[in-house]
């Protein structure tokens, strides 16, 4: 009898591999950090093989002691829209893999717009045209060498999100497929049509021949190469990894919101089985394809926010490591009026300006590197507060509570000043490896390991939770502040 799912949580930064149990409870966990590119201002790649190498390195050390019949199914999450050209015949990249957070298509989405094509992009995918996504990205790979769009024409090349990488890499070539939430994050994919739209190919230049098969979150994709773990394993889910975070959060209701802190902050908020346009720029999403029944999300990205945690440590020097930022934050009792906008990938939702850039306010001769800390921190609460008041317009309704994961969101000051600028409860669960749960469960539900979603992930799963105590004037008072920084950072390397 299968005891385990397992996931594979390919992230920006890292790869990790967790072994669950049927209570959902992590068992074993392997974690590895890879090189970050950043060839110029504004761009960011990673090596495809250093994503698979430390991907199937972390998969193998959180199998070590378990036969790999006692697992039932893998399933992978993955850092979306990050775009990877490689041969199908020898499986060897085509060059770096170009990051979300990379911005070097600026100017060709602002083309796009210039000619009037956004209402088509945001009628069929329910995303703006920003390089965010991964249709210019491709587009950018396919006319970077003279041979490589003649290729791809022929049917040389595969494209993929990272997920499609790793399915073909773990099925030995034999799978190219990707999920709906990953293929809906492309800017070619209709969401309402479930297909690639010839139109949207047709605008971006993209030939057909590249594209994956698109299939459910959950179903069996194909097994992994024996190989790899000495017996074929199903691979039997996939989720992009902030759908995946939403899933495994249990937010299965319409209404519930959810915000990943990793190296950006991702909210969703269920929308149920019919998608909402947002007037207020947020993003229209598939959260989740089971059976052929969809659940939607409306979603705001904040590209910067552990990243700028990272910041402090790598560049900065103010901090030796991540954990350190919440003690030194906590040892002043505010920002001492300084602001940081981490804006160093360009601001997100509900923003979308790929031109501003980061900036840091109100600095004077008190200024402390426990107050830089602290705003850089403060940071994080403030870019999902502006996310989840466009939320709240959307929908017409107040949000009830922010369901919370990631790294950040064991910063008890970080999740308590959330709380307090939000005005609504913060819930942080036991187990904060939602995406890889939500991943996992997606996987163990096509299988029959748990035979429904709330049987999966419905249960309650809350460690605490952090209620307001900051007066209404205060928070008011204090979003105007940052609204001034954000102001600041506008337009900033915009011509």
């Amino acid at each position: 009898m299968s005891r385990y799912v397992f996931a594979l949580d390919q992230g920006t930064t890292s790869s990790r591999a967790i072994l669950f149990d049927h209570t959902g409870a992590p068992v074993q966990v392997a974690q590895r950090e890879f090189p970050q590119i950043f060839p110029q201002p504004g761009w960011v790649e990673h090596d495809p093989e250093a994503i698979w190498r430390s991907q199937l390195e972390v998969a193998r050390g959180a199998m070590v002691g378990v036969d790999p019949a006692e697992v039932a199914a893998i399933g992978i999450a993955n850092q979306r829209e990050t775009t990877v050209l490689w041969d199908r015949r020898t499986g060897e990249p085509i060059g770096n893999a170009i990051v979300w957070q990379d911005r070097r298509t600026a100017d060709l989405c602002e083309r796009l717009r210039s000619e009037g094509h956004e209402p088509s992009f945001r009628a069929k995918t329910g995303l703006l045209l920003d390089p965010y996504f991964s249709g210019t990205k491709l587009r950018w790979m396919l006319d970077a060498a003279p041979d490589v769009r003649e290729r791809a024409q022929r049917g040389d090349l595969a494209f993929g999100t990272v997920d499609a990488y790793l399915l073909w890499r773990l099925t030995g070539g034999r799978v190219h497929a990707t999920d709906v939430t990953n293929a809906s994050r492309t800017l070619l994919f209709d969401i309402h049509r479930f297909e690639w739209d010839e139109e949207l190919l047709s605008i971006l230049g993209i030939p057909r021949a590249v594209l994956p098969e698109v299939r459910s979150c959950s179903e069996v994709f194909g097994e992994t190469d024996p190989s790899l773990f000495g017996r074929p394993i199903p691979i039997a889910g996939i989720a992009g990894d902030q759908q995946a975070a939403t899933f495994g959060q249990g937010c299965l209701r319409p209404g519930m919101v959810k915000n990943t802190y990793g190296t950006g902050c991702f909210l969703l908020a269920n929308t149920g089985p019919t998608p909402v346009a947002s007037p207020n720029r947020l993003l229209t999403t598939p959260a989740w394809r089971i059976g052929g029944a969809t659940t939607y999300a409306l979603e705001g990205s904040v590209f910067v926010a552990g990243a700028a945690i990272q910041w402090l440590r790598d560049e900065l020097g103010l901090i030796a490591s991540a954990s350190e930022a919440e003690a030194l934050a906590a040892s002043v009792p505010d920002t001492g009026g300084v602001f940081v906008v981490p804006a160093f990938a360009g601001l997100g939702a509900p923003y979308w300006d790929p031109y501003a850039r980061g900036t840091i306010v109100g600095l004077t001769r008190g200024t402390t590197k426990a107050h830089l800390v602290r705003a850089t921190l403060e940071s994080l609460a403030y870019q999902t507060l502006d996310v989840l008041e466009a939320m709240r317009l959307d929908s017409g309704a107040p949000i009830r509570e922010l369901r919370v994961d990631g790294g950040a969101s064991q910063n008890d000051l970080l999740m308590q000043v959330q709380a307090d600028l939000a005005g609504v409860p913060v819930v942080r669960p036991t187990v904060t490896e939602s995406t890889a749960f939500g991943a996992a469960a997606l996987a163990g539900l096509a299988v029959g390991f748990w035979a429904s979603a709330e049987e999966a992930v419905g249960g309650p799963r809350a460690e605490r939770t952090f209620e307001p105590s900051m007066s209404a004037d205060e928070r008011e008072c204090r979003l105007a502040e940052w609204r001034r920084a954000v102001d600041r950072s506008h337009g900033w390397t915009q011509t």
